[in-house]
């Protein structure tokens, strides 16, 4: 998970009835309510965790939806923020992979997604993505018309980050990071996770969460969550990182 630019919180997170509630099981990792899967890591440098293969039945069924199984993503628009206007425009490869693999070098960056390299390396995470049955669309953050952060939007039920805690059917994760440094530690991240988590809930009438996992010592993206609504459900083990696990509750969304 990438940083975001808030400052760390101030005290504890708070705990919730996710944190001791029922956990799925754990006998064999290939297995989900939706049936067995086999999983894939196009990068076994990096600490994805969208790497799971869906039956194809199901994804039969997504694909004959004209929405899919997020949603149609290029068409949900722009939204205002205290910073500008703000929308999701769906990753380009053949335009926007230099932009993307200058991001992913940035060490601040590098440090959590761990995909600094090659342009080659950016490309094949990017197409992994693209080409994830539908359930992750790779975008562009666009501010007031200048693309300035990087997000996936992903079916989190659908990942195998499902595995490692109580998920519910249409739960929706983010992964972001922002691109330039001097967008970040201005509080602007905090305002576009909100955005966005809106955004989905907004987008996505099934979906009653938005989740999402950074890394436990990344302490300004945990408090930029906080800051956006989240609330702290878990601390989780991932691949390549101890998370905590952050959720967004469409119930909650006019509270926090």
């Amino acid at each position: 998970m990438p940083p975001t630019d808030a400052t760390a919180g101030t005290g504890p997170a708070p705990t919730h009835p996710d944190s001791t509630g029922p956990r799925p099981a754990t006998g064999d990792p290939r297995t989900s309510p939706f049936g067995r899967f086999t999983v894939e890591d196009d990068d076994p440098d990096s600490d994805d965790t969208l790497d799971l293969q869906l039956p194809a039945e199901y994804v039969a069924l997504g694909a004959g939806t004209t929405a899919g199984l997020l949603g149609r993503l290029a068409t949900w628009g722009p939204v205002t923020t205290p910073a500008g206007s703000f929308r999701l425009v769906p990753v380009r490869i053949d335009q926007d992979l230099p932009l993307v693999h200058r991001w992913m070098n940035d060490p601040a960056v590098a440090a959590f997604w761990k995909l600094a390299g090659t342009p080659d390396r950016t490309e094949r995470h990017l197409r992994a993505r693209m080409h994830s049955d539908g359930r992750c669309a790779p975008c562009l953050g666009v501010l007031d018309g200048t693309p300035m952060s990087y997000w996936e939007v992903y079916r989190a039920d659908l990942d195998l980050l499902a595995r490692r805690y109580p998920a519910r059917p249409h739960d929706t994760g983010i992964h972001l990071l922002v691109g330039e440094a001097a967008d970040r530690s201005r509080g602007l991240g905090s305002a576009l996770i909100r955005a966005v988590a809106d955004l989905i809930l907004d987008r996505r009438p099934a979906c009653a969460r938005v989740v999402a996992e950074p890394d436990l010592r990344n302490t300004p993206s945990v408090a930029a969550f906080l800051s956006a609504g989240f609330r702290f459900a878990d601390e989780i083990d991932l691949p390549g990182k101890r998370a905590a696990l952050m959720i967004r509750d469409r119930v909650l969304r006019d509270v926090l």
